[in-house]
């Protein structure tokens, strides 16, 4: 998602080649002011922020590491807003969000993703369907929260007003913690749109309004989120479509021109591709760095400890099979985009954008591989050593492969099991460790 401005990061710290050196200075800001603009940051805030930057790599000395530690530290200020950070829980429940923004900004998905976060962390949530105003709207979500087991309150007749009261009732007799009303969006603001946001706003005093802003439209993101900043008061922006975004210039701007905190970003189509925005993790992305607290977090979201442990047990004793493989699929589906998650580890964050993304569920690898494991015995699948070639033609044959595919799927498990054996101890993770180091130091050179 930040593949335009990293790589004019790395070039820009390029051209300071020699210490002390004002006109490669003077250069690798130009640089940067270019790469700012095309990624659409606004010239304002590209000029405050080259000229803060000049000044402090100046004050310290010029060289890349000084030029760096500006940069950082200035675009890192220009992503704290002060505010709200993350999702924050009323000191009583129900936590009531509206969600608002403009039609195809990604309201309804957002919603959803949101519900998906807080489900992750044992919250239990009711989406209302409050957008009456399209009509794929309520079915959309129908199917999204169906698909993902979240609550859902609709009504087929109605206005989004008394939806909004009778849905708050329920969530009150259900004891539920959050309760996101998803409401109606419009090509362009008008008075109706904002009429009806008043409306349901006094009805149901939320304790917080958050504003999805589609990443992929630039400053029309930013001058729309201004505007419903300053008629019915934002307390966080969500910028949806972020990973499609490869400018990532949009975040610079709607923090620093709305004055309302970043809370979340999405970074796939997958409902788990929500992030909380965290401006120094942000940063470390744009400059190439990675991000292994929020990768960590996500995997400590999904992965539960004990079973992290057994597994690695296994893989310890080489007792890893089959269906421990899929088990593990089905975990990983639940961390949502491959290519977001590379992107999180130091020095693969440039390797993550030329990548296709990886579906875990509906890749046609992925069906080959649960037919193939269909067609095993439960005893072939505790016990991969049991696969002679006998059980390998009777197993290609039960999942409409050829006998090459399954071999070639059974090498490639049996690789994948060594090397988790190798990084399961502690050398090994000593090793990965080192490994992730040396990246992290070499992606500017």
């Amino acid at each position: 998602m930040f593949e335009v401005l990293t790589d004019s990061f790395r070039t820009a710290v390029n051209k300071i080649r020699f210490s002390d050196d004002e006109k490669s200075l003077k250069n690798a800001l130009e640089n940067l002011k270019k790469a700012l603009l095309k990624a659409d940051v606004h010239h304002k805030i590209v000029r405050d922020l080259l000229r803060q930057v000049e000044i402090e790599t100046k004050a310290k000395g010029i060289g890349q590491v000084n030029f760096l530690r500006a940069l950082k530290t200035n675009l890192t200020q220009i992503l704290t807003v002060s505010g709200r950070q993350g999702f924050v829980y009323a000191s009583k429940p129900p936590t009531k969000v509206l969600m608002v923004g403009l039609q195809g900004c990604g309201k309804t998905t957002t919603t959803v993703k949101l519900a998906n976060y807080l489900k992750l962390k044992q919250k239990k949530v009711l989406v209302v369907a409050c957008d009456l105003q399209r009509l794929a709207a309520v079915e959309q979500l129908k199917q999204l929260c169906s698909a993902n087991e979240i609550d859902l309150y609709f009504e087929e007749n109605g206005n989004p007003v008394t939806i909004a009261k009778n849905a708050l009732k329920k969530a009150n007799e259900g004891l539920y913690d959050v309760v996101l009303v998803d409401t109606a969006g419009r090509l362009a603001i008008d008075a109706e749109l904002m009429d009806q946001l008043e409306a349901i706003k006094k009805e149901t005093a939320p304790d917080e309004i958050f504003y999805v802003a589609d990443s992929m439209t630039g400053q029309d993101a930013v001058r729309s989120a201004v505007s419903f900043h300053e008629k019915i008061t934002l307390s966080g922006v969500i910028l949806s479509k972020f990973d499609g975004d490869g400018k990532g210039g949009v975040a610079l701007g709607i923090a620093e021109q709305t004055g309302v905190p970043l809370r979340f970003v999405g970074v796939g189509e997958k409902v788990a591709d929500l992030e909380h925005f965290i401006p120094d993790r942000i940063v470390n992305r744009l400059m190439g760095e990675g991000d292994l607290e929020t990768l960590a977090e996500k995997t400590g979201s999904i992965i539960n400890e004990q079973q992290a442990k057994a597994i690695t047990k296994k893989i310890k004793k080489g007792e890893f099979n089959f269906n421990d493989f899929l088990e593990q699929m089905e975990q990983m589906k639940k961390l949502g985009s491959m290519k977001s998650l590379i992107g999180m580890i130091p020095g693969l964050s440039s390797v993550a954008g030329k990548l296709q993304d990886v579906d875990m569920e509906n890749s046609v690898e992925m069906k080959r591989i649960r037919a193939m494991i269909g067609s095993m015995t439960k005893k072939e699948r505790e016990d991969p050593e049991l696969l002679n070639n006998s059980r390998k033609r009777r197993i290609a044959e039960g999942s409409g492969l050829s006998q090459v595919e399954v071999n070639r799927f059974l090498k490639q498990f049996a690789n994948a099991a060594k090397m988790a054996k190798k990084f399961s101890g502690k050398k090994g993770m000593q090793d990965l460790q080192n490994m992730l180091s040396q990246n992290k130091h070499a992606h500017l050179r």
